[in-house]
């Protein structure tokens, strides 16, 4: 689950935080996204589908304020062993989530987790 602060400030329509995140050893990334229950943000959905992610899970929950909201997880198989990503998978991939996430002027910034974040 996402940690929100506040529901008060969305990064785009019905998206309230993006987490693009890789299990050690950081070569294959999921997309996080914790977005509005009550109107989901069905162009963020379609454009992540667009790029090959698929949904692989959804959790909601209320937020402390009594914002409903969903907890999103994408994810794209790749090619290398176990259906992670190549090099040139990570990058590609990557690449395409920045321009989509860039065309809901939302930041992309990767990131490796720790062991215990990531193995809980």
């Amino acid at each position: 689950m996402l940690f929100l602060k506040t529901t008060s400030a969305p990064l785009a329509p019905g998206v309230y935080a993006v987490d693009i995140a890789a299990k050690p050893p950081g070569k294959t990334y999921a997309l996080y996204a914790a977005v509005d229950a009550a109107d989901m943000p069905a162009p963020f959905i379609t454009a992540m589908e667009g790029i090959g992610f698929r949904q692989t899970h959804a959790k909601p929950y209320t937020h402390s304020n009594g914002t409903k909201i969903v907890d999103l997880q994408f994810e794209k198989k790749g090619t290398d062993i176990f259906d992670g990503w190549t090099d040139a998978e990570r990058a590609a991939n990557l690449q395409a989530i920045e321009s989509v996430l860039g065309g809901f002027n939302i930041k992309a910034a990767p990131r490796v987790m720790s062991l215990a974040e990531a193995f809980r």
